[in-house]
């Protein structure tokens, strides 16, 4: 079975992969990641993270893979030994002092794709080194990563789902040109994301986009469209690819709830051999689900052809409307008391998130205010809806609307 591997930025991305299928957890620790400006987990954090995905027979990976200067080497040998103790199932690296530091504590080394890693001879040196997992590079082909596979043993993982950067690996220095905020060190602000002007050297402007039906002079020529292959999942675990790795360590609770969920059914239905079976319908279904979170639009990425899609905004159908707060939770029937700022009725799609609920997604079947049903409910009103799982005071309550 190919392990399935999802992100998370906080308790209730956390939770939330492991009720929808996640057969692994990648998270970051403060100071050592490519995601400085998301949420990260504490030191102290760390054994919590992985006691509770052990609970769940599910393993936790801590990246630490940024660029190691002199003083961020330093720090992770101070904090390695606590990795070591928390129980963590296996560090994420770029850097070779950090695979040192890492080995010498005993800690499992998954490498990181900011080693960019395309080719075996580059695996067979880092097997020398006592690495387990090799990431490998987002450039390489479906072909190539088989033809990689097929001449090592060592297990292999790649992205499937998620952001797509501009840079070779993420390796990008724009960010750090413009701002002086160094993407390899965590840091990227994204001017990736934004809309440019072609200008040549003697003032002329070119046009590069058509949008709506007229011409544009600008265009997010940087900023590639999302990766998706959840219809290529056959291809994929045929490839013999070890985990499929989806990105995104700065999204929320939901995000991580609704592609967990998705890539989970569609490994589980190709392994159960019912992949055929009104595939199109699933397909479609499964789209209609990932664009409801936030993307840029989607794409195959390297994998069949170089990808030439460009996005920079969110295209999700989607968004979150906040409506209300949890106050109660009664388990003899399944039911959450919900304080409203913002009204709700009989049909609406529902968020509960929090972080030992991680994100609860479903429909509101009925609406009860003093045991009497109603159709709506409305601000400053408590109501009570039924609930498929358990929540928690405090959770908070947003309902999923159409753009």
């Amino acid at each position: 079975m190919v392990e399935l591997l999802s992100p998370a930025r906080d308790f209730a991305a956390l939770n939330s992969a492991l009720k929808n299928g996640a057969n692994s957890v990648y998270i970051g620790m403060e100071g050592c990641n490519m995601r400085a400006h998301a949420a990260n987990f504490k030191l102290e954090d760390l054994k919590r993270a992985a006691d509770t995905c052990h609970e769940s027979d599910v393993k936790l990976y801590i990246c630490t893979n940024t660029i190691m200067k002199e003083e961020e080497i330093e720090h992770l040998k101070n904090v390695m030994p606590l990795i070591r103790d928390s129980g963590a199932d296996a560090v994420i690296v770029s850097d070779l002092g950090a695979l040192k530091v890492a080995r010498e504590q005993g800690v499992p080394v998954h490498m990181s794709v900011q080693a960019n890693l395309s080719n075996t001879e580059s695996l067979k040196i880092l097997e020398e080194l006592g690495v387990e997992r090799a990431i490998l590079s987002r450039e390489l082909s479906l072909d190539d990563i088989k033809l990689i596979k097929s001449r090592t043993e060592m297990e292999i993982e790649t992205f499937v789902h998620g952001a797509m950067c501009m840079a070779v690996s993420g390796r990008c220095f724009l960010s750090s040109h413009l701002y002086d905020k160094s993407a390899n060190c965590g840091e990227c602000l994204q001017p990736c994301r934004k809309e440019w002007k072609l200008l040549s050297g003697d003032g002329e402007e070119i046009s590069m986009n058509v949008s709506r039906g007229s011409v544009s002079d600008t265009t997010h020529i940087l900023s590639p469209h999302d990766l998706c292959m959840v219809e290529h999942i056959p291809e994929l675990i045929e490839s013999g690819i070890d985990a499929f790795k989806i990105e995104g360590r700065a999204r929320p609770a939901d995000y991580v709830a609704t592609v967990t969920k998705v890539y989970r059914e569609a490994i589980n239905i190709y392994t159960s051999g019912s992949w055929d079976i009104n595939k199109k319908e699933r397909v479609d279904g499964w789209m209609s689900d990932l664009r409801k979170v936030f993307n840029r639009g989607f794409d195959t990425g390297f994998y069949l052809r170089k990808p030439y899609k460009i996005s920079g905004c969110n295209e999700s159908t989607h968004i979150k409307q906040d409506v209300g707060e949890v106050v109660n939770y009664y388990s003899r029937v399944s039911a959450a008391e919900i304080r409203l700022w913002n009204d709700l009725e009989v049909g609406d799609e529902v968020m509960i998130q929090g972080p030992t609920t991680g994100s609860l997604i479903q429909r509101v079947e009925s609406i009860q205010i003093n045991g009497e049903n109603i159709q709506k409910g409305f601000k400053g009103q408590n109501v009570a809806i039924s609930v498929v799982d358990k929540v928690r005071a405090s959770d908070s309550v947003y309902k999923r609307v159409k753009k």
